[in-house]
């Protein structure tokens, strides 16, 4: 395994000098997966590190890392942008020189995941979303609050996953609605999984639903765990997160 610090990598827009990036690289067989976190998550979640143990022992190609201003990686949170964000998953797929990747992305990460494969068709393998939260600065948001992000510039959340609140800014937000990709066909032809739980209280299941409508790929399953919440980190989701991975690694 890898340990690594990126130097600064030239984004998908070059005005916009991005922060050097934490990473961990296990090297293996490919197709390489790739794991993209949720907002305000790290590298070092148990789906990361669970997904990395696998590779290990089946000696997979694999890297988790940091979006810009988190976990390891330089930057400051709030200076942060979707956008910028989806550069730097740009950038670790261009670390892995001209290979195929699977993306796999929990929640703002299945965001992601999508933006970067209609950036790099040519490089991406298949999909797996987790609880998948496109265009979330849409319906993620209510009227009052996108309000205070407009006059105030920021907004706190209470986090259930964390003692500290949630923070967002404006220009993370206007990112985001600059980015949306629910309004139509999404142009993506490979294999896509998508897991979600009934009970998730951040993303309703039914945006995947539509996500599976709107991706134009035939081969799109979405998996609803009956009694799964919005992190499906238990034993049992990591083995069903595990065998989709499989699944689209071995696909002809």
């Amino acid at each position: 395994m890898t340990d690594a610090v990126s130097p600064p990598t030239e984004p998908v827009d070059p005005a916009a000098a991005r922060p050097a990036l934490a990473y961990h690289q296990t090297e293996g067989r490919g197709p390489t997966i790739l794991f993209l976190p949720g907002y305000a998550s790290d590298m070092s979640g148990s789906k990361a590190l669970a997904l990395e143990a696998w590779a290990r022992a089946t000696g997979r190609a694999f890297i988790r890392f940091d979006y810009g201003g988190c976990g390891q990686s330089q930057g400051a949170f709030e200076d942060q942008t979707l956008a910028g964000w989806r550069d730097d998953v740009l950038a670790m797929i261009d670390l892995v020189d001209t290979g195929p990747v699977v993306l796999v992305g929990s929640s703002m990460g299945g965001w992601l995941m999508l933006l970067a494969a209609l950036a790099r068709p040519d490089r991406i393998a298949a999909l797996i979303g987790i609880a998948a939260a496109p265009d979330f600065t849409d319906w993620g948001f209510s009227v009052d609050e996108k309000l205070a992000l407009l006059s105030n510039g920021r907004l706190e959340r209470p986090s259930p996953y964390a003692p500290t609140p949630t923070v967002y800014t404006r220009h993370f937000w206007s990112s985001g609605e600059a980015n949306r990709i629910m309004h139509g066909v999404i142009a993506i032809d490979v294999p896509v999984r998508l897991l979600h739980g009934m009970h998730d209280s951040d993303v309703p299941v039914m945006r995947s639903v539509r996500l599976a409508e709107l991706i134009r790929s035939a081969d799109v399953q979405l998996v609803i765990v009956k009694d799964g919440d919005h992190r499906l980190s238990r034993d049992s989701d990591i083995a069903l997160l595990i065998r989709a991975v499989e699944e689209v690694i071995d696909h002809p």
